[in-house]
């Protein structure tokens, strides 16, 4: 199949409407009917202002840096991120092409 990995990136303690931004991402996203997404959570990043964040032990929610990924069809990608627009949701995000298939047996099968 071909389609668009759709990434956003952010803090692990953003929020958006009270809530956890990478969850409301993801919920989001199901409401609109976007066939699946998943948040992972880096142990260190830095952004444009050049802080580096990172995780450390003792700490159980901080500013370390989430990304959330989207594999989907390009017009849902564009979906996707005019409700972003109009929810006034602020953040960075990359937009790729890709192909991407399921492995069934012995052969993939690719679209």
């Amino acid at each position: 199949m071909h389609g668009e990995l759709l990434s956003f990136y952010l803090h692990e303690s953003d929020r958006h409407g009270g809530r956890l931004l990478y969850e409301w991402l993801l919920e989001e996203a199901r409401r609109l009917g976007i066939p699946g997404g998943s948040a992972f959570r880096a142990i260190a990043g830095y952004g444009r202002h050049g802080v580096l964040h990172e995780q450390h032990f003792f700490e159980l929610a901080g500013s370390v840096p989430v990304r959330v990924d989207f594999l989907l069809a390009s017009d849902d990608a564009e979906r996707l991120l005019q409700a972003l627009r109009q929810a006034q949701v602020h953040l960075f995000f990359a937009r790729m092409p890709m192909r991407f298939g399921l492995l069934q047996g012995n052969a993939p099968q690719e679209g």
